[in-house]
């Protein structure tokens, strides 16, 4: 009996304070890791999401950007931080689909390092040509490449990188040979893609948008699910007879696992609050981001799990390694 008693009473003196700091929570500020450096759309778009979920959440969130390593810096500061949902990462398909594949040793595993907590926006990048060039349409550029096995060449902003595994997919999908040039980031590539050293690529489109205007690149196929509200004469690759060449960068939070799961709840619940804000629902769409199907908890692991299996496949298919 008194081994009971002293058993319950240790259970107790766990499980109470656990239960009153997720009723307490926040009663601090939040920090939101961007393990990217500032400037761009994607520390944009976390500023402006962090402004309406400080509102949501009842508490300050404060943003703070730890760059390095193609992300794994900020996302291992994440994974190894106190579980008590303090702080929070604003999570990418690089760090946490594409980059366990690439990367030999990482101090983070992508499902049991993170407690899920919702999803946010993804983007779908664009197959762009130089104007120059003689393909004007995806499929002429496909009729091309299939008479003219390798001599399309494609820049991307480096190994392992989205535009990268895109060039990888549709060679998959449309059974073609393009020969990758990999580049030290976006910025050279595009120069080079303009300039007419290389032929195709792909990219977000706030990458490629001045290029567009300018007339020096041309637009011929869009990756992600749907047509872009700023394109809408561009098809997807979905739509242009190949079903399974939908590919996109997306975007989510997660925390360290082991966070309770009321606090992540939370989290959860008032960052669902903040996407319905008309602030972020405009950031969204003048940035042609797309706003994720709500996720949250098991249903965003699963997503997460799924989204690993295929980009693992275009890795390991691509040969890409970092290390």
């Amino acid at each position: 009996m008194t081994r009971l008693v002293l058993t319950v009473a240790a259970v107790l003196s766990i499980s109470v304070p656990a239960a009153a700091r997720a009723q307490e929570f926040p009663s601090r500020p939040v920090t939101r890791v961007v393990p990217f450096t500032p400037g761009g759309v994607t520390d944009a778009s976390a500023r402006v999401m962090s402004k309406a979920f400080s509102e949501t959440l009842g508490a300050p969130v404060i943003i703070e950007n730890k760059p390095g390593a193609g992300g794994i810096v900020g996302t291992e500061f994440v994974a190894q931080s106190k579980p008590d949902g303090y702080t929070i990462l604003f999570a990418s398909s690089g760090p946490l689909a594409t980059n366990p594949y690439l990367y030999k040793k990482l101090t983070y595993d992508p499902i049991k390092s993170f407690t899920p907590l919702h999803t946010m926006w993804e983007a779908a990048s664009i197959l762009v040509v130089n104007s120059d060039k003689p393909y004007k349409t995806l499929g002429e550029l496909i009729e091309f490449a299939r008479k003219n096995p390798g001599k399309i060449n494609f820049s991307s902003a480096g190994q392992g990188t989205n535009p990268h595994l895109i060039g990888e997919m549709l060679q998959q999908e449309a059974g073609i040979q393009l020969t990758h040039v990999p580049y030290k980031g976006s910025a050279p590539a595009m120069l080079d893609l303009v300039a007419g050293v290389v032929d195709v690529s792909f990219d977000f489109h706030t990458v490629v948008k001045p290029h567009l205007l300018s007339g020096k690149l041309r637009a011929i196929a869009v990756t992600g699910a749907e047509r872009l509200k700023d394109l809408p004469d561009v098809p997807t690759l979905r739509e242009s007879d190949y079903p399974n060449a939908v590919l996109t960068g997306w975007t989510t939070i997660v925390a360290a696992a082991g966070t309770p799961k009321p606090i992540a709840d939370k989290l959860s619940e008032a960052f669902a609050e903040a996407l319905k804000k008309q602030e972020v629902i405009d950031f969204f769409r003048d940035n042609n981001l797309a706003m994720m199907a709500p996720r949250a908890g098991d249903e965003l692991k699963a997503f997460i799990v799924s989204e690993n299996v295929k980009f693992k496949g275009l890795v390991e298919k691509s040969g890409a390694r970092i290390d």
